[in-house]
């Protein structure tokens, strides 16, 4: 009974702390030139590994599907609180990453009940020198992916009348409504200007007071506001994992007493998979594009 309880307890504690640890030693070490990328090997291949550590020590213990799938998602979820209190990272983030960290864990877990099942060492220890090396080759490998969020909404104004709402904007009192925001995400509250000119400074305000700092790169007044994001908080909800480079206020008269305001953001992620992280990162910059664009809207008709 005591070797039991030790070899479940053993394959909760192990594999929490030892991949804790690589991901520590891979972040001060091996990606200090890369400036900190998180590279997709942290959420795929190191969770992997450590379902199939986890495995290895509940090898006798005869875990039906259902036990394994469970004791997965708690090893997941120690991993996830160790990361908060390790490696600084914020609720939201966790919060994003928890789905990655869930399915891989329980994925090696899988793996590793079949691997020592059939008990072919040599077999074994190649597939996980394997992926040990996928993670050092895509740690030191170099990382760089941008893109460009656009979306736009319908105002019953002229841009003579829209205008100074885009290039600042009083308190947005509205309730939030996307989920995000709601748990905690800091969204855009109010926004200020220098100047009404080019290279007049800007703020974008969040709710937690939060402030980017901004530079007006094109002012062409009803029809153009572009700026650059010169410094952007060090939350570490986004320290780190992305950057945003430039935002874009375009005012289209329809002719009809309408206006078609379009928001356009670039920036640049850190973080990978690109194909996960990245569905997110678009979902969160439309949801910001929407709150700032419906008061603008709102003002505007008024």
């Amino acid at each position: 009974m005591k070797s039991s309880v030790g070899k479940k307890i053993s394959g909760f504690l192990v594999p929490n702390f030892l991949i804790i640890g690589i991901i520590g030693i891979n972040r001060f070490v091996l990606q200090a030139e890369s400036g900190g990328i998180l590279v997709f090997s942290e959420f795929i291949i190191l969770p992997i590994l450590m379902g199939i550590l986890a495995a290895w020590y509940w090898r006798d213990l005869k875990l039906s599907s259902k036990k394994l799938i469970w004791y997965s998602i708690l090893n997941g979820f120690f991993a996830i609180i160790l990361s908060f209190f390790f490696l600084g990272e914020g609720t939201i983030c966790l919060i994003i990453v928890s789905p990655l960290i869930f399915a891989f864990v329980t994925t090696g877990a899988f793996i590793g009940k079949v691997m020592f099942k059939k008990n072919k060492q040599t077999l074994n220890i190649s597939f996980v020198s394997l992926l040990f090396a996928v993670f050092v080759i895509d740690s030191i490998s170099d990382h760089h992916y941008e893109n460009m969020v656009s979306d736009e909404v319908i105002i019953k104004a002229r841009p003579e009348k829209i205008w100074k709402n885009v290039v600042a904007f009083d308190k947005i009192n509205k309730p939030n409504h996307y989920w995000l925001f709601r748990v905690g995400m800091p969204s855009p509250m109010q926004t200020t200007v220098s100047g009404y000119k080019n290279g007049a400074g800007r703020k974008c305000i969040f709710s937690n007071g939060y402030t980017f700092d901004e530079k007006i790169v094109t002012y062409e007044e009803n029809k153009n506001l572009t700026f650059d994001i010169v410094n952007q908080p060090k939350d570490p909800e986004i320290m780190g994992h992305i950057d945003i480079d430039r935002g874009q206020f375009l005012l289209h008269n329809n002719g009809d007493g309408t206006t078609t305001l379009i928001g356009n953001s670039w920036y640049k992620l850190h973080v990978f998979p690109t194909w996960y992280y990245d569905l997110w990162a678009e979902s969160i910059t439309r949801n910001v594009h929407l709150r700032v664009m419906e008061h603008i809207k709102t003002l505007s008709e008024e």
